[in-house]
């Protein structure tokens, strides 16, 4: 399976793999722009290739530009990995992982790093383990942080603030994300809708440098988060009959 270098030069005719039956969408040109100010901090994008049928691609940047709630100076940290489809269940997985660590081993970086749930949107830590990863940390409600150590030196880490960090929003609803994912801009309107609806005072807080998703979001994940009355109700976005469940409960 050839493997697609996603760059600044070329990522107009490559794409991003998300979204790319809608480039015109709102959210593919805010991911768009997002990219254009991040390849020259070295986010890299490799993509299995379409024409050959592959379903596939992973992000990834050094740590300390990483847009999640991650301490991981030195490390390269995967933003994304996702491979779909009847590209599933062929190693394309491990071969994007690998095409990583060769990056960080040519960069001379400590090692490689990426945030694991078992719950949804991220990949499950099994499949990091058996790439020989080791889990370093954990934060509520179900990450673990997995790193890959290529040299000696410190561990990256997870603050340990996160309820702190939810009451910062006070009371109502309060949407926060970021443009690193270019469903996001939807999804936060889908969720302000229902919360107003239903009465409730609902804002957006976006999320717009690398050291605000580390300092200021409400989950280890940083893309996307619900929180209500000061709590993390959720960190991605909710069907809206979920959502009306999870408010009525809270």
């Amino acid at each position: 399976m050839r493997i697609i270098d996603v760059h600044a030069g070329n990522v107009e005719q490559t794409g991003f793999f998300c979204q790319m039956s809608a480039r015109k969408a709102e959210g593919y040109q805010r991911k768009l722009a997002w990219l254009r100010a991040r390849f020259d901090e070295g986010l890299r994008i490799k993509m299995l290739d379409l024409k050959e049928g592959g379903r596939g691609f992973i992000e990834y940047i050094p740590g300390e530009y990483a847009w999640r709630a991650v301490h991981a100076d030195g490390y390269l940290f995967i933003h994304c990995l996702w491979v779909v489809g009847r590209s599933k269940g062929q190693g394309y997985g491990k071969l994007l992982v690998d095409e990583c660590l060769r990056d960080a081993q040519a960069s001379g970086m400590k090692g490689v790093a990426m945030l694991t749930s078992e719950r949804a949107w991220l990949v499950k830590k099994g499949f990091l383990l058996k790439q020989g990863f080791q889990s370093v940390a954990q934060a509520p409600p179900s990450f673990e942080l997995l790193v890959k150590q290529l040299e000696p030196g410190p561990l990256p880490s997870l603050p340990a603030d996160w309820d702190e960090r939810a009451r910062r929003f006070g009371e109502g609803l309060t949407v926060v994300y970021s443009d690193q994912c270019p469903y996001n801009a939807a999804t936060a309107r889908a969720t302000l809708e229902v919360a107003r609806e239903r009465g409730l005072e609902a804002r957006v807080v976006q999320l717009t440098s690398s050291r605000q998703v580390r300092e200021s979001a409400p989950s280890a994940h940083g893309v996307f988060q619900i929180v209500y009355n000061g709590r993390l109700l959720s960190y991605y976005g909710l069907p809206r009959k979920v959502l009306e469940e999870k408010l009525d409960e809270a």
